[in-house]
């Protein structure tokens, strides 16, 4: 379903042309703090990959790729990644990367299956990032320890964008909040899983969601997660609360990717043992990639939420049905 929600005080404090200097800004900052904190290398990445290298991220396991033959390979056929989660381990190996040392890159995808609203578009852009690190470190010190310096560069970025833009408040607590699913399941029982998300970060401004992925006790899963890049014990989501929306807003999926033992187990668990002889599945299972952490930061969500807009196709350019359209024109808002 395809929907639009439109602050009843809301109004953009930028004109088209000063938002995409603003966006700009925020992007330029961030990604040179971002490669600083975690020692990230900018690479070139695909943005199609052969369907039967198993490199694609297969997201929820329901969402189609995007698709297409190539005249000049007969018999080819490509498809548009949904991210870059898998593909990252592979060039980490390849490019010659050693142990405490990552790369990062613009990674854009098409998701047709998207429900449109506010903040999700067929248009997906993010920084895709990862990073070599050692057996012994796939542990949730290591993962915190990633995730308060991600969450550092975010409020970096806030008083920055607070010095440069008089409207710019910063909002960002301190500290994030770190909670299992489980855990929020328990605190939450009667509450779906997007109401959950929401009341824990009214509350705490600023959450990190653990153990994204596994089968709770009410036999359901938060969310789904593809189970063959993240370990289901050892990854998360960053969630901030965005006022302007008064909602959840996911900035990042992240998380400690797959050794031999997790893959082997979450492949079965999830019913795809199919995927066990996929050139990338086969690499882990034979120890043959470097262990890794790794993530997507939203692009476009992160400019939505320090320039205060309130629908990302204020801060990128989609197409949109004519609801959505139609509603944006009546109420002033400037879509891309």
């Amino acid at each position: 379903m395809n929907t639009i929600t439109i602050p009843a005080t809301y109004h953009a404090d930028l004109n088209l042309h000063d938002t995409q200097i603003a966006i700009k800004t925020v992007k330029d900052f961030f990604q040179q703090t971002l490669s600083q904190k975690l020692n990230l290398l900018r690479v070139s990445a695909p943005t199609f990959v052969a369907p039967e290298s198993g490199l694609n991220d297969n997201l929820n396991g329901v969402e189609r790729p995007v698709s297409f033959d190539i005249k000049a390979i007969e018999g080819s056929n490509a498809e548009i990644v949904h991210s870059l989660a898998k593909w990252k381990r592979f060039a980490l190996k390849k490019y010659g990367f050693s142990h405490g040392e990552g790369l990062y890159t613009d990674m854009v995808a098409i998701r047709r299956d998207e429900d449109l609203d506010n903040i999700h578009s067929v248009y997906v852009d993010q920084w895709d990032w990862e990073k070599i690190i050692s057996k012994e470190e796939r542990s949730m010190e290591t993962l915190k320890e990633t995730v308060r310096t991600i969450y550092s560069v975010l409020r970096k970025t806030e008083k920055y964008m607070a010095v440069q833009y008089d409207y710019i408040e910063e909002i960002l607590p301190k500290d994030i909040f770190f909670i299992t699913t489980q855990e929020l399941l328990d605190m939450y029982p009667d509450c779906t899983p997007k109401e959950r998300e929401y009341r824990i970060t009214r509350e705490k401004g600023a959450v990190f969601l653990m153990k994204v992925g596994k089968t709770l006790t009410n036999g359901e899963r938060h969310d789904g997660r593809a189970p063959d890049y993240d370990d289901w014990e050892l990854n998360g989501d960053i969630l901030v609360y965005y006022p302007v929306l008064d909602i959840a807003l996911e900035l990042s999926s992240m998380g400690i990717r797959v050794d031999e033992d997790a893959l082997d187990r979450q492949l079965t668990e999830a019913g795809c043992d199919d995927r066990r002889e996929l050139p990338f599945q086969k690499a882990i299972l034979n120890k043959e990639l470097p262990y890794t952490i790794g993530g997507g930061i939203g692009q476009s969500r992160i400019c939505m939420f320090f320039l205060r807009k309130a629908h990302i196709g204020e801060v990128h350019v989609s197409l949109w049905p004519k609801e959505i359209t139609d509603a944006a024109e009546t109420h002033g808002l400037q879509l891309l």
